[in-house]
């Protein structure tokens, strides 16, 4: 009997993306919420905290074009799994930086988010791959603002729990705790990932449906053969073009407002603001909050105007734009002395950059077929220089004034270039088409992009 019901196997897809990315960035801000206690316990200066805080970034940004030719080569599912394990396991060793001689405390330190941040590097182009094979276009956008969202989600889920990990039983303990949950995570993300049609539990209609509205459910077929190596002058048409540029720009500039909220925002509430780390963890995870709705909420209106019959750049800016002037409400903290305001603006920006964040959504739009994986990292290589660059700017802000004032100013600024790009450099938003692909490649992304329209 032919199947005629389509099944929803592409939201279970979304649901583990969703998990894994929340594991991923609880890890991240891991040294965040026991940044304070462990600068007081092992004697680490404002300076030696930001080159700490930006070594994930370091090793991140030199691993994303190594992390998206290996999703190209092997499969997402494959290096993904591999991702998830290596990270976690990193991030527990950090709960024994303690026993190292205080001469390699901060060297140890490095080195470890260092090795983190090698090991996460394919998780975004990931989960962009992922969405471009489960997910029609029309659905594009909310699949991908769903997975970003959950950076948000991490902070409100984890940043009460690791607070208080660290006032009862010291910043050691939330390393542990957090590498080890990630382990267990890696097993279940093993056991439920497929391409659409390798998964046992899609039905050939849901297969169809996703390849009628321009989804790539070929991305990861197992006989396919694969590239040998990184096509670099396909990397050096992507930087040639001046909607990728902008884009590009745009990305960086919205992970510096990631990388302070990552970073140095549960420092700043308690040295600037003089909460206890008890209470840093609850009160930033209440702007978290906002940022999971605006985040959720960036995604289903830009689907929603798409379906309205706006146009793909009209559907994917309004939000971006808009999401961008908001978050630079977070520089009115600058200007008030009460908990409760200083809570609300940043609630405010988190909104606004949460409805902002569709960076991954354009890239779904954008990217080649033939290099996926590859062109996300260079996405992510350079939108993320930001997390090596914000850090170290912001602890250097702090050491030379004494306070977060200007760092508050700096992220702002940011927001403003990330509207600034989309608004008058990315022009036109569209897929790419590569020179010097095979007649035959080139036809089927035509095909699926025809479809998509």
């Amino acid at each position: 009997m032919q199947e005629t019901k389509q099944t929803r196997v592409r939201y279970l897809i979304l649901f583990m993306l969703f998990l894994v990315t929340t594991i991923n960035y609880a890890d991240r801000a891991t040294i965040s919420i026991a940044g304070s206690s462990l600068q007081k316990d092992l004697g680490i200066d404002a300076i030696s905290l930001g080159y700490i805080f930006s070594a994930f970034g370091w090793a991140y940004v030199i691993g994303q074009i190594p992390g998206g030719w290996l999703l190209d080569r092997f499969g997402s599912k494959k290096v993904y799994a591999a991702g998830i394990f290596l990270w976690s396991v990193f991030t527990m060793m950090q709960g024994w930086v303690g026993e190292f001689g205080t001469g390699t405390i901060v060297l140890a330190l490095f080195a470890l988010r260092m090795l983190v941040g090698l090991a996460e590097a394919p998780s975004f182009p990931g989960n962009a791959r992922i969405v471009a094979a489960w997910f029609p276009t029309k659905e594009r956008g909310t699949a991908s603002a769903v997975f970003n969202s959950a950076q948000y989600f991490a902070t409100v889920l984890f940043a009460p729990m690791m607070g208080a990990i660290v006032y009862h039983l010291g910043w050691q303990h939330v390393f542990v705790v957090m590498g080890g949950l990630g382990i267990v995570i890696s097993g279940i993300w093993w056991v439920t990932i497929y391409g659409p049609k390798e998964h046992p539990r899609a039905n050939a209609a849901e297969v169809q449906y996703i390849a009628e509205g321009g989804g790539l459910v070929d991305l990861d077929r197992p006989n396919e053969k694969k590239d040998t190596g990184p096509k670099w002058s396909y990397i050096g048409q992507l930087l040639s073009n001046r909607m990728m540029a902008g884009i590009y720009l745009g990305q960086f500039c919205i992970n510096a407002l990631t990388y302070f909220f990552l970073t140095w925002f549960p420092v700043y509430l308690v040295q600037e603001r003089g909460m206890t780390i008890l209470k840093a963890g609850f009160v930033a995870s209440l702007p978290a909050v906002c940022g999971f709705i605006g985040g959720v909420l960036g995604g289903v209106i830009s689907d929603w105007l798409l379906r309205r019959g706006k146009s793909l750049s009209v559907a994917r800016k309004v939000p971006i734009v808009g999401g961008m002037l908001l978050s630079m409400s977070m520089m009115l903290c600058n200007y008030v002395d009460a908990d409760w305001m200083v809570v609300g603006f940043m609630a405010l920006a988190f909104f606004g950059k949460g409805i902002g964040a569709l960076g991954w959504a354009v890239m779904a739009d954008t990217a080649p077929k033939q290099i996926a994986g590859l062109s996300g990292g260079l996405f992510n290589m350079i939108g993320n220089i930001s997390s090596i660059t914000t850090p170290i700017i912001i602890g250097y802000i702090i050491a030379t004034t004494g306070s977060f004032k200007m760092a508050l100013v700096f992220v702002g600024v940011n927001a403003f270039v990330a509207a600034f790009s989309y608004l008058f450099i990315v022009g036109d938003i569209k897929r790419i088409t590569l020179k010097g692909v095979k007649d035959d490649e080139a036809a089927d992304g035509g095909n699926v992009e025809a479809a998509a329209r």
